[in-house]
């Protein structure tokens, strides 16, 4: 497997990526090529690489990269917005078709957790997706956020998101959290005490203005707008954190031709 950094615009932000390609590519062939999208604050270096490892060993030249603001990226640090994602990923897709080892006209998109989510979004509005496969995602933002918390708890973080906007109105400053505080699953803070002990350069806090608009995304509108474009999903019976009913409902909402799966573990065993 080759294997170079590269980098590539995405609304002025400059991104950090991989780019991945077979050691058997011939010279002057044309591949096809993936997008690989990873989770809520993940960076590139964490599980992408072994994904993509297999998709070439598979034959496909795939591209790893950081959203803006993690990692190596350019952009307002740690600061996750949906639609800004969404067109980071579109610009990835971009950076894809113009090199020369892969075929344009055959890019898909693998995701996982807030990526899983993201493909369905993505495939959604850009038809040069085509195809998709997502695994352990999302279909509704305040799911993702509530589902997981207790009326109270609810109402807690409803009175935080409604103080730091006036906060951010007023002051032009607002606060936040780290990961595992806001998703708040068993899952995800067992998952972030190990992965910090293995690489501490994941640590972040995000903005509550990012929780703010991460209830507010809903992938799941888009999901019929797939079809005819192939379509995989995946889920864990055992997810905490992306409940598997509602991520079933984004698959039950897209057309044909589609693929579920499911396996009887948690959010991160996937």
């Amino acid at each position: 497997m080759k294997q170079r950094t590269v980098q590539f615009y995405s609304e002025g932000c400059k991104l950090v990526g991989d780019y991945f390609l077979p050691d058997d590519l011939k010279p002057g062939e044309r591949r096809p090529g993936i997008v690989l999208c990873h989770g809520y604050s993940g960076i590139r270096p964490l599980i992408l690489p072994d994904y993509a490892k297999v998709f070439v060993e598979a034959g496909y030249a795939c591209l790893t990269f950081d959203y803006r603001g993690f990692n190596g990226s350019e952009g307002p640090k740690w600061r996750i917005q949906a639609l800004e994602q969404i067109e980071d990923i579109r610009n990835a897709i971009t950076y894809l078709e113009v090199q020369p080892e892969v075929n344009a006209d055959r890019i898909g998109i693998w995701g996982t957790s807030n990526g899983g989510a993201h493909v369905v979004y993505t495939a959604g509005v850009d038809q040069r997706v085509k195809c998709a496969v997502g695994q352990v995602g999302y279909g509704d933002g305040w799911r993702l956020l509530m589902d997981i918390r207790s009326d109270d708890e609810r109402k807690a973080l409803l009175n935080t998101l409604a103080d730091d906007r006036r906060q951010r109105v007023l002051t032009g400053q607002g606060g936040g959290a780290d990961t595992a505080t806001l998703l708040a699953s068993p899952q995800t803070k067992e998952f972030f005490k190990l992965g910090l002990e293995a690489m501490p350069e994941l640590y972040c806090e995000i903005p509550w203005e990012s929780a703010e608009s991460t209830m507010e995304y809903r992938p799941i509108d888009v999901a019929h707008k797939i079809a005819p474009r192939a379509l995989m999903l995946i889920g864990a019976e055992k997810d905490d954190l992306c409940k598997i009913d509602g991520y079933k409902a984004v698959y039950d909402k897209a057309g044909e031709p589609k693929k579920w799966v499911q396996y009887p573990i948690t959010h991160y065993q996937i």
